[in-house]
């Protein structure tokens, strides 16, 4: 009997890049036309918020940072996840809706709050692509996905530092009842905004979002709903 002599991981082997794993790096160049394609609404503040995730991700890939591998985490919500995928490919986010399938089975979904209230626990749910603990490895920006059940409220809660964008890829919200936001559409919260969230009764929301800040704010952000807010559901 022939013995295949196989090399065990060392210290030494080379950490797995982002280069190294082509379906990150076409879904992070969705992430960078998202911001490019989508309208500031005439808002400066916005279209400098638009520029600097561009900008980020650009160096995030010239960066060619560690990719950590989750060990795949699901959560209640994620019984939603092919319809909010189904939905989204309908719409013209579809390139972006293909581009995260392909790296679906890899996705780490958590709540993110020590304190989740019962009613949330089977209606949210956020995955990130970029942090400082990956699994794209970054301090530069974060970005993620959150997923929503039909007819969640997400309680208010704010950001300390942290300006964050939504855009929306499947399904309909409502943001502090301020209107509805459909496909395509961008969400803006400066830092300490408090910000609520309904959504539509009939189809789960699946919205891609992004945070940029201070490197020490980006790493060290606690997630706790605004107090006030948290007493009314």
């Amino acid at each position: 009997m022939d013995i295949v002599e196989t090399r065990p991981e060392t210290a030494e082997d080379p950490p797995v890049r982002l280069s190294d794993m082509p379906d990150w790096i076409y879904l992070l160049r969705e992430y960078y036309e998202m911001y490019r394609l989508s309208s500031a609404g005439g808002s400066q503040r916005i279209g400098s918020h638009q520029r600097t995730v561009r900008e980020r991700i650009s160096k995030i890939i010239a960066d060619d940072p560690c990719i950590l591998p989750n060990e795949p985490v699901t959560k209640p919500v994620c019984a939603h996840l092919k319809r909010a995928l189904d939905q989204g490919r309908l719409q013209h986010t579809g390139t972006v809706i293909r581009s995260i399938e392909s790296i679906a089975g890899q996705l780490a979904w958590m709540y993110g709050y020590e304190r989740l209230p019962r009613h949330l626990t089977k209606k949210f749910a956020y995955a990130e692509i970029v942090s400082p603990t990956g699994p794209v490895v970054s301090n530069r920006l974060i970005l993620g996905l959150v997923l929503f059940a039909p007819k969640c409220v997400y309680p208010a809660h704010s950001h300390d530092g942290i300006t964050e964008s939504y855009f929306c890829l499947s399904g309909a919200v409502s943001e502090n009842d301020d209107g509805v936001y459909a496909p395509g559409s961008l969400i803006f919260n400066p830092p300490g905004r408090d910000h609520r969230i309904t959504v539509s009764a009939r189809e789960p929301c699946l919205l891609a979002y992004a945070w940029t800040g201070p490197e020490e704010k980006l790493a060290s952000q606690t997630l706790v709903f605004s107090r006030s807010r948290a007493r009314e559901l």
